[in-house]
């Protein structure tokens, strides 16, 4: 029997725009003003020192998908070089991340859209959503590529004309009610910790939740054309969208308004523009994270189908998730991701607000956990695999120190979660996770091999 395999679909702007996507979350539509009031100005530091962790994180990704062109995704690699273990517990590991990111989205989209309907019960904006997404998913990976390309251009769009404004707002020294618009309101209020160390620190938790999913573009291997070509240029651009996108809105922000002056409860956006006098400003930006949240939906479809279709390929999940449609989409790995994402929608319909929220605490500290195993892959197979490492023309800067870098950063944000009483206890649960599909795995192997040997018996 043939093997099936994915469609290469994706076209180049396609991953770049995926890629840029997945370095633009919500967290910096809404989350910035909760992250300015936590660290003032140092803010910037820390998505600087993240960006740089995230870029590596990415360098050595690429370097590993380019070892090998038949690569899906990442759970291939971590098997040759880890073992089956490790790749059945990242796959599904990954997959939770990516289910818990989407409860969290279809259920923002509906909240989004009480902005305009307030009357509507926000279960059905959700569910119309889930059901489009599912169909678009569905007819082929192209038409992902599209709707991921539109949805990351308005994200792209809002950034830039919030800059254009904001530089222009300085340059004629606008007055707000805090004052002259001016580049010294970085500096002149209190300093660039004005919260000390402390608050320095603390914000990595909320910095790093906004670079979840940067990891994506490992997931588009498979489907894009010439990879080769395509990944290394998504992958060097991080560092450029860093700067301009979060390092470039931040200081904008925070040059219009004081640090002091900004509300953690609003959108910085909102407030910018406001400022400038624009009246729809809130409606904008609520339109911009509507379509922010159902991206993240829509690749949470997307990145969970394609690694349930892996860790069935390995035998790792339900042998049916292999299938394909004609036109090479993973149809039964696509149904049963959103039938999950639908569960969880229904549960936190009903259940309370706390419990969600461990959830995707949860989510957070297994992404970290995905970054640290593909660079501990990277470093066994630099280790393992001198021949290939010689002949890959895309490789990580300054191996092995900066594989050890990111690792100890990693560590260094396991510590500052614990630090935060709302994410402490997701530290403390987490384990049960890993055990749980250590336990799956071992019963798993135990059933196959009785079955292998009930074979050999019969014969």
């Amino acid at each position: 029997m043939q093997e099936q395999k994915l469609s290469r679909g994706l076209k180049n702007r396609h991953v770049q725009l995926i890629a840029i996507g997945g370095a633009i979350g919500t967290g910096l539509f809404l989350g910035a003003g909760k992250s300015i009031h936590l660290a003032g100005p140092s803010i910037l530091f820390a998505y600087m020192i993240t960006g740089v962790i995230c870029f590596l994180i990415m360098r050595a990704l690429g370097e590993l998908l380019l070892t090998n062109l038949k690569y899906n995704s990442f759970v291939d690699f971590i098997k040759d070089y880890l073992g089956n273990m490790a790749a059945f517990i990242t796959g599904w590991t990954y997959w939770f991340c990516w289910i818990s990111i989407a409860m969290a989205d279809i259920t923002a989209v509906g909240l989004y859209t009480q902005f305009w309907f307030p009357d509507l019960p926000q279960w059905i904006p959700g569910l119309i959503a889930l059901v489009i997404l599912l169909i678009m998913n569905l007819a082929t990976v192209k038409l992902f590529g599209e709707m991921e390309f539109w949805f990351a251009l308005i994200k792209v769009i809002a950034i830039l004309a919030l800059i254009v404004i904001g530089i222009f707002m300085i340059i004629k020294g606008f007055s707000t009610s805090s004052g002259p618009s001016s580049f010294t309101n970085l500096w002149s209020h209190g300093g660039m910790f004005p919260n000390g160390i402390n608050g320095f620190i603390l914000s990595f938790q909320m910095v790093v939740f906004a670079f979840v999913g940067i990891e994506l573009v490992g997931l588009t291997a498979g489907e894009t054309e010439d990879p080769e070509k395509v990944i290394p240029k998504a992958i060097n651009n991080i560092p450029i969208r860093v700067l301009i996108f979060y390092i470039g809105a931040l200081i904008v922000i925070m040059s219009i308004y004081p640090w002091s002056a900004i509300n953690p409860m609003e959108s910085p956006f909102v407030q910018v523009f406001v400022a400038v006098g624009i009246a729809a400003a809130a409606g904008i930006v609520n339109f911009v994270v509507l379509t922010s949240a159902a991206s993240a939906c829509n690749s949470a479809i997307f990145s969970t189908s394609r690694m349930v279709f892996s860790l069935a390929k390995d035998k790792n999940a339900p042998v049916p998730f292999t299938k394909l449609t004609s036109h090479k989409v993973p149809s039964n790995a696509l149904f049963f991701s959103t039938v999950v994402i639908l569960i969880a929608v229904v549960l936190n319909y009903v259940m309370p607000e706390g419990v969600f929220t461990l959830i995707t605490s949860i989510s957070t500290v297994c992404f970290l956990f995905i970054w640290g195993i593909t660079v501990i892959c990277h470093l066994k197979y630099r280790k393992t695999r001198p021949d290939l490492a010689k002949v890959n023309k895309f490789k990580l800067p300054l191996y092995p120190f900066s594989n050890y870098l990111i690792l100890a950063f990693l560590a260094f944000v396991l510590v500052v979660l614990a630090l935060a009483e709302d994410t402490r206890v997701a530290l403390f649960v987490t384990p049960v996770w890993f055990i749980l599909l250590i336990a799956i795995y071992k019963l798993r192997k135990t059933k196959t091999n009785q079955a292998e040997e009930g074979k050999v018996v019969g014969k």
